[in-house]
């Protein structure tokens, strides 16, 4: 059943709580399409090959948690933006993106679903803030190292980056999507054994071993995936609405 781009927006709006974040970018819409929405489509970054996609299967609205307009780059809307920008606006197509707000939601969050995905059981949030993006918890499992890192690659479908003694029993699990590994400090802080995020620094290694914190790089993208696509299944019973989730594959 079609509905109404405006009270998507607001509906998405008010479900993510976008005004209790400070972000690195807008939340919301971001591109403006047609007025009316048929199909939405689903997916982690509004990359060029997502809107293609989008193109093929006649989406009316894109929604994503990596969209545009991030703090600090350039804004003109000119090269690889402003190609990707030309082929939404030409094609009538929406773009909704929400940042932190689907990183922190409790039940639709990308934290949320992956801490189901791997069964942990949230405890506490990850900083002590009213909105944490990260969360601590324990495993329903008693694992070493190399068993979680086994359980994440069979969930995520990809070999992750273990820093640690591998038979290290895991017990108390602090973890946050994406490029959050500089949260190591906090991990260490709230007394986990191990610390989960998507990506690696330099320094990572260094402060896993001095700080005891065993360290998981397992994927932006891989564990990024399923907060956007809790989200497109919510709002496909809300409204009614048709839905698409696409994955279009990321090593990184």
């Amino acid at each position: 059943m079609p509905v109404q781009r405006d009270d998507l927006v607001t509906y998405c709006n008010e479900l993510l709580r976008i005004d209790a974040f400070k972000d690195y970018c807008p939340n919301g819409l971001q591109v403006e399409g047609e007025a009316e929405i048929k199909t939405l489509m689903t997916g982690v970054t509004a990359s060029e090959a997502l809107i293609d996609k989008a193109i093929e299967l006649n989406a009316d609205a894109l929604l994503v948690h990596h969209g545009y307009f991030w703090k600090g780059e350039n804004p003109c809307i000119t090269g690889m933006k402003g190609k990707r920008i030309r082929k939404l606006m030409r094609n009538g197509i929406n773009l909704l993106a929400y940042h932190l707000p689907l990183d922190a939601h409790p039940a639709l969050g990308n934290n949320a679903q992956l801490g189901q995905l791997l069964g942990l059981a949230v405890e506490e949030g990850l900083d002590d803030s009213a909105n944490p993006v990260g969360f601590v918890g324990r495993s329903n499992q008693d694992v070493t190292l190399a068993e979680f890192a086994q359980k994440i690659e069979q969930v995520l479908g990809r070999t992750p980056q273990v820093f640690g003694d591998f038979n290290k029993k895991i017990t108390r699990v602090g973890w946050c999507t994406g490029g959050a590994q500089s949260y190591m400090t906090q991990a260490f802080e709230k007394s986990c054994d191990c610390f989960l995020s998507g990506e690696v620094s330099e320094k990572t290694y260094h402060e896993s071993l001095e700080l005891g914190v065993a360290y998981i790089a397992a994927g932006h993208h891989a564990t990024e995936r399923y907060g956007v696509k809790a989200l497109g299944e919510h709002l496909k019973a809300k409204f009614d609405l048709e839905v698409i989730f696409t994955d279009i594959d990321n090593p990184v």
